[in-house]
């Protein structure tokens, strides 16, 4: 059951589009319902923000973990390069900031 609802929600997630959209807004749209909109996530396999295992990462390795989504995370290949400049921005400011 819980491998269902997860599915739902990526598969929500997928759905919308994101043409156009940058930083803040493309990371409420495609990344919050997993990782929450300040970072903490549910759990530390989606928590990216402050005190996250993700601030150890480079800016290549995050470009790469969006666009290859490992786990359970979907790809986000349809992403442009600058989006992905500007979802790896974000992220970097959640962690600077704590959400």
């Amino acid at each position: 059951m819980a491998t269902l609802a997860v599915a739902v929600v990526l598969l929500s997630a997928c759905g919308n589009s994101t043409d156009g959209l940058q930083g803040g807004e493309l990371f409420e749209r495609s990344c919050a319902v997993c990782h929450r909109s300040d970072g903490s996530g549910s759990g530390n396999r989606s928590t990216i923000g402050v005190g996250s295992n993700a601030v150890n990462l480079t800016d290549d390795q995050i470009a790469g973990v969006i666009r290859a989504g490992p786990g359970v995370m979907p790809p986000f290949q349809r992403l442009t390069e600058d989006q992905v400049d500007s979802l790896v921005s974000y992220v970097r400011s959640l962690q600077e900031e704590g959400g």
